[in-house]
């Protein structure tokens, strides 16, 4: 503990005597405030991982590769207290005690007022590590990764932008390769989930394959130490998928949020009776992270291989099942032109019968590329086309691949997405997209025969001309159904490789793919995809909130 009453200025910080050890980084943290307890800013060694800034690293101390390093990611609503969550477990690494009469900040916390007014330009994954305190009352340092812009105010858009970064995260050489706990945060007081708390854990654990179930656990703040039954049930009826103890109970952690309220200079008798509150209070948190500690000590840390394979599997069905609507939607238009067609030959029997040329107008469907729209949760987006194909491969792109063999849809270099599985030097990458429309067309009959190549003048030539056009029409009907089965496919293999097989991400797609399965008559594929949709009966609200944000991401 502190050997003197006073509370000195941070340049003079080195002259107190701590029960932890005063190394020269804690000499370079910064008074916040006056206390006590009195608020320390720690100085980090700041990194920008990205080129955009929403992937930042701060690291407080020197790591030492021969040692044990744990690492936690934390997901919670704006509001449940995430911010001061890790300062508790930085505090407790630091070996903070309640006697000490400090607080260490790595995240800074502001005052309500302040939160509110700068909550929604909170952005990004930031990657918090503290190293060189080993041994004073874990075995090891410390990683921790904050997620702030899930459920930001700005809505979806940033939500989708974080989870593309937390993807580069996982995949990137210095980024992160295992992850020993995944804590959602949640308030003691909650009895239900909002639609964004729920849209934020759906997001997060869609991100990761089952393997990782038994490494979640609920962070519970503001807790006053009762057993929190309404929060646990809350998640419970949100099927939000937690580790279960030997008595298949769902494994949760309690913390208390006074951590930095500072004691009041009030009659003795009300300070002392304030005082002794915040002490326990304290108390609370510290066994909260004692429970914690001793878990993450026996739990097998997950490599996020399977995580990004969970990813990029997700990030592919998306882009390939966009692809398969425009093909499908193509294939539509054709047909639609092919009826037409012979609509028009109905129409002119008579000319038809004695041979004779005449005009009629169809709706042509084409392509043309056209330029993308500014966005509103970022400056412009981008598409990854083929030039050969003349197909949109991924829109929106892994927008931070320089190297376009890095994107997601790539695999061995060819893309798994365009019909052609071209080559990825036959890509490109820019501010543009193929946009499907239709134009009308004027045709004669005889042109019509030259493009069949039906030659004969004889009454036959009738036959021959709508039955060819018959056949064309119908051969249209497997290719649209091998590409169904293809999509469908792709859904069934991230049911089994995935901690939340049908994301909100994913779920809009189902049924879009059920009605395109019920046109092959496949009943028992249809009836499994329902099921799956079924499954979200519970979270209207949260994927009426996702796809209202996605159509405006994807417009």
């Amino acid at each position: 503990m502190l050997g003197c009453s006073t509370i000195r200025p941070a340049t003079h910080i080195a002259s107190f005597v701590f029960s932890i050890p005063l190394t020269a980084e804690l000499k370079q943290t910064i008074s916040r405030s006056r206390g006590p307890p009195e608020r320390y800013k720690l100085v980090t060694n700041k990194q920008r991982l990205d080129q955009d800034n929403k992937l930042r690293r701060c690291t407080f101390g020197e790591r030492d590769p021969t040692k044990v390093n744990k690492t936690i990611l934390v997901v919670g609503e704006t509001g449940t207290g995430k911010s001061t969550l890790i300062n508790v477990m930085v505090n407790y690494v630091l070996g903070v005690e309640w006697e000490d009469k400090v607080w260490f900040e790595i995240v800074e916390e502001k005052i309500e007022e302040e939160k509110r007014k700068t909550e929604s330009r909170t952005t990004g994954i930031t990657v918090y590590e503290v190293f060189g305190f080993e041994g004073l009352r874990v075995p090891y340092s410390l990683t921790i990764i904050d997620t702030p812009g899930y459920g930001d105010t700005r809505g979806i858009g940033e939500d989708q932008l974080i989870a593309e970064k937390m993807f580069e995260l996982l995949r990137s050489t210095d980024g992160i390769h295992q992850i020993d706990a995944v804590g959602l945060v949640v308030k003691s007081s909650t009895n239900r989930l909002t639609v964004e708390q729920r849209y934020i854990f759906d997001a997060v654990l869609s991100l990761f394959g089952k393997d990782m179930e038994k490494n979640i656990v609920a962070l519970i703040t503001h807790s006053d130490g009762v057993e929190p039954t309404n929060a646990l049930q809350a998640l419970e009826d949100a099927q939000v998928p937690l580790a279960k103890d030997d008595s298949n109970h769902s494994i949760y952690f309690l913390f208390n949020n006074s951590q930095i309220k500072s004691l009041t200079s009030a009659k003795a008798t009300q300070a002392k009776k304030e005082e002794r509150i915040l002490k326990n209070l304290w108390d609370l948190s510290k066994d909260g992270m004692e429970e914690f500690t001793e878990f993450l000590d026996r739990i097998t840390p997950q490599n996020v291989k399977m995580t990004e394979g969970v990813l990029r599997e997700r990030k592919q069905l998306e882009a390939y099942i966009s692809n398969l609507h425009e093909r499908i939607e193509m294939i539509d238009l054709k047909q639609d032109e092919i009826k037409q067609t012979q609509e028009a030959l109905e129409k002119h029997k008579k000319e038809r019968d004695e041979n004779k040329n005449f005009s009629y107008t169809v709706k042509e469907p084409y392509k043309e590329k056209v330029p993308i729209e500014s966005s509103w949760w970022r400056f412009t987006k981008q598409a990854i086309t083929c030039s050969v194909c003349k197909e949109n491969c991924h829109y929106p792109d892994c927008w931070w691949v320089t190297d376009l063999s890095w994107c997601s849809v790539m695999k061995e270099q060819h893309c798994i997405v365009c019909t052609g599985n071209c080559h990825y030097t036959k890509h490109d990458k820019e501010n543009k997209k193929y946009v499907i429309k239709t134009r009308p067309v004027l045709n004669t009959y005889e042109e019509l025969k030259k493009k069949y190549e039906i030659n004969e003048k004889a009454a036959g030539e009738k036959g021959t001309l709508i039955s060819r056009l018959q056949t064309e029409l119908e051969q249209f009907t497997p290719e649209k159904a091998r590409l169904v089965e293809e999509s469908y496919q792709c859904v069934i293999k991230l049911e089994e490789i995935a901690l939340k097989a049908n994301s909100l991400s994913t779920a809009q797609h189902l049924d879009f793919l059920i009605k395109k399965m019920n046109e092959t008559g496949n009943t028992e594929k249809v009836q499994k995809l329902e099921e799956m949709t079924k499954r979200d009966e519970k979270h209207k609200g949260v994927m009426s909130y996702f796809k209202t944000g996605y159509n405006c991401v994807r417009s």
